[in-house]
């Protein structure tokens, strides 16, 4: 063993016995173990604040919890998005129809007698040209929206007088001024007509000697045969317009898509789209026949005036075709997906409006709805995005 002198001056070494040197060791060692013990202890407390520190750490940034809380926040989107778009939305509806020569009439004769000659089927008939003949006397075709009522003779005013005169002029017969007056003018040139004719020149044109029709017919059907009695009120035959129209059957609930004048769109046999017009509206019974209840439908004839239309259906006589009608349109507008729409706990409509990994509920008001989609307006604007149920 070495000790220090206390003087500084040089260590002095001095021999122990072997039990004091015995006793020192086991002395050292117990020192040695209880250091050892201490900086264990120490060593033990230091991991395990480590560890704690380290595991409370690894739940605020831990990659593990990080994804269940993406994922957690991406189960609160909707499964699916839809963009906010700008655009014309149209209220549309298709309809099957039939293309042919519009509506049917009824001429029924007005001059009692035996009817001596008629049209053949499909036969057109222009101003001025026989319609069919009573004791091989001639029924003349006239054009005018107002039917015959009267014989008109001199003395006579009227709308009916002045329809008479303009077709007398259109047939080159002058002399006269077309008014509602029929004068002694009139009654002339009524007589080089009915000589014309082949009738007696009364000057006076009776009652039924003329029919009235808005312009050249096509005689769609007879009802009667040459030889039968005809008289006031009997159904001599029928006839349509000239004119290639299609007619289409409405039920009453789509009444609103019927509107005098309203364009629509005609789908051909072919695949060709051409415009049209509607001309004109009727209501049509339908009685009960066997399990078929009686039921109600709006007519509709749709008129093809534009020369692309007529130049179409010129190769077609009789076929089966598609109207499309259009109800209402609105222009420049946003629309979403009809399903994108939500009904609100207060009332009304909203969407859920969907940014990066957040969304929020929006009200919203509504417009018109077709085609699958929903004009809105409030809170939304063009290319956002809504949520979509799956």
């Amino acid at each position: 063993m070495t000790v220090e002198h206390p003087l500084g001056e040089r260590p002095v070494t001095v021999e122990s016995s072997p039990g004091e040197r015995q006793a020192d060791r086991t002395s050292s060692a117990r020192g040695r173990r209880r250091r050892r013990t201490r900086r264990a202890t120490k060593m033990t407390v230091a991991l395990f604040a480590l560890v704690a520190a380290g595991a409370g750490t690894a739940a605020v940034f831990g990659p593990d919890d990080n994804g269940k809380a993406a994922d957690e926040a991406a189960s609160r989107l909707p499964p699916a998005t839809a963009e906010v778009l700008r655009q014309t939305l149209k209220d549309t509806r298709s309809a099957d129809a039939q293309l042919g020569s519009g509506t049917e009439r009824t001429a029924a004769g007005r001059l009692p007698g035996t009817l001596t000659q008629l049209p053949e089927q499909g036969t057109e008939i222009t101003r001025g040209k026989a319609l069919y003949a009573v004791d091989n006397q001639p029924v003349v075709l006239l054009y005018g929206s107002l039917p015959a009522y009267r014989a008109l003779a001199k003395g006579s005013e009227g709308p009916d007088v002045s329809q008479l005169e303009q077709n007398l002029s259109a047939l080159g017969y002058t002399g006269f001024t077309p008014d509602e007056a029929y004068t002694e003018a009139t009654e002339q040139a009524v007589r080089r007509w009915q000589g014309d004719l082949g009738l007696k020149k009364t000057g006076t044109v009776e009652f039924g000697r003329v029919v009235f029709t808005p312009e050249a017919i096509r005689i769609a059907g007879l009802e009667a045969e040459p030889g039968d009695q005809t008289g006031p009120g009997q159904n001599v035959l029928s006839y349509t317009g000239t004119a290639k129209a299609v007619t289409a059957e409405l039920d009453t609930a789509d009444q609103r898509l019927a509107k005098q004048g309203a364009a629509v769109e005609v789908a051909l046999p072919d695949g060709a789209v051409v415009p049209g017009t509607v001309t004109e509206v009727s209501t049509v019974s339908k009685p009960a026949a066997g399990q078929k209840e009686a039921e109600t439908k709006i007519k509709v004839v749709i008129g093809l005036t534009a020369a692309e239309a007529r130049e179409a259906v010129r190769a077609y006589d009789q076929a089966g075709v598609h109207v499309i009608f259009t109800a209402d349109t609105r222009k420049d507008v946003l629309t979403v997906p009809v399903s994108a729409l939500l009904a609100l706990a207060e009332g009304g409509y909203g969407v859920e409006l969907v940014e990066g990994a957040t969304s929020t509920y929006v009200p919203v008001t509504t417009g018109l709805f077709a085609d699958g989609r929903v004009e809105i307006s409030g809170g939304v604007s063009q290319g956002a995005k809504v949520g979509m149920p799956k």
